[in-house]
């Protein structure tokens, strides 16, 4: 009697910088327990593994209410900033650079190489169907080591028995 490998399987569905590391982070510490990981890529998601949108993806702070400058390395004492304050010019790319220099003074990769580091590692990596479609991209839109294209149905069959976690 043989046991089979534990398997994790992560849906992104949003492609913000701040909704790219989840699953890159926990898919890598996943595969240094030797666990088979998946990750399917749809709707937003699939700007992750855009090749035009990988190294673009933004931290927009509009209606972002858990987002703290304060956690970015920005000192507003008690008060953090307004809300209203990420509609004004150049507050994404302001919020995008603060994320990524912190990202970078803790070695973590920028997401394209964190993906190549998956795929190296054995990852899956899915580009959903549907959203495919919709989008009007194609296989050659995305980064090296997608694998394939598939339906949401095919991604269930193939994680039959893995947890799923939705990011």
């Amino acid at each position: 009697m043989t046991e089979e490998n534990r398997k994790i399987a992560f849906i992104c569905s949003k492609g913000t910088l701040d909704m790219a590391y989840p699953a890159l982070v926990m898919g890598w510490a996943a595969l240094g327990n030797g666990i088979d990981v998946t990750i399917f890529f749809t709707f937003w998601g699939l700007d992750i593994i855009n090749k035009a949108r990988v190294d673009h993806l933004e931290l927009a702070p509009v209606a972002n209410t858990s987002m703290k400058m304060s956690m970015m390395g920005v000192n507003t004492g008690n008060l953090g900033i307004p809300n209203i304050m990420g509609i004004l010019p150049g507050m994404t790319a302001f919020a995008t650079k603060l994320m990524k220099d912190k990202m970078a003074k803790l070695d973590v990769p920028p997401v394209r190489e964190y993906l190549q580091m998956l795929v190296d590692g054995g990852a899956k990596l899915y580009a959903c169907k549907m959203t495919v479609d919709m989008m009007g991209l194609k296989k050659d839109d995305f980064v090296d080591g997608v694998l394939d294209i598939v339906t949401a149905g095919d991604f269930i069959d193939m994680t039959e028995g893995a947890q799923i976690i939705f990011i």
